[in-house]
């Protein structure tokens, strides 16, 4: 496995909508390894491949241990509920943070490494990892739906809550 370079804003591929995903082979499979290892070593929460200068869509997101790491090829919303207001930052962002209002739960479908579909519910959190990543493979920042930004001061009394 090897860590990968993070692109930062400005980069064209970060506002680009992604091709899907057509062959499910060892390249992907040692791109899902490689993007798992980059984002850990990024100390992130997600990882989507225009963050990596891939054109493809590939993600992932691990917020804990208790929901494990879900790779998403070829994701799809199916369906929102509620919402959530929320800080956010990005890997492709470094030191900025952002409030950001999200629906509370979501429903996908997407495929796993070996092509197989599957349908994810997920809700608070873990639900607003999922849509961010997301929305990196349509070409959609988080800045775009940042209410208010936050300093490194207002991000460490969040922290302590």
């Amino acid at each position: 496995m090897a860590v990968l370079q993070i692109v930062e804003h400005p980069a064209a591929v970060l506002e680009a909508k992604c091709r899907k995903v057509n062959e499910y082979d060892e390249k992907l499979h040692q791109l899902l390894d490689d993007m798992y290892e980059t984002m850990v070593e990024a100390d992130g929460v997600g990882l989507a491949a225009p963050q990596i200068g891939i054109d493809q869509q590939i993600a992932i997101v691990e917020i804990d241990e208790e929901s494990g790491t879900i790779e998403m090829v070829n994701p799809e919303i199916l369906e929102t509920k509620g919402e959530q207001l929320g800080i956010e930052g990005c890997l492709s962002f470094p030191n900025l943070y952002g409030e950001v209002s999200r629906p509370y739960y979501v429903r996908i479908k997407a495929f796993d490494r070996n092509g197989q579909a599957y349908l994810l519910e997920a809700e608070d959190f873990l639900a607003r990892a999922i849509q961010h990543e997301i929305d990196h493979l349509h070409g959609i920042l988080f800045t775009s739906k940042v209410n208010k930004y936050i300093d490194e001061a207002e991000l460490e009394r969040y922290e302590e809550v």
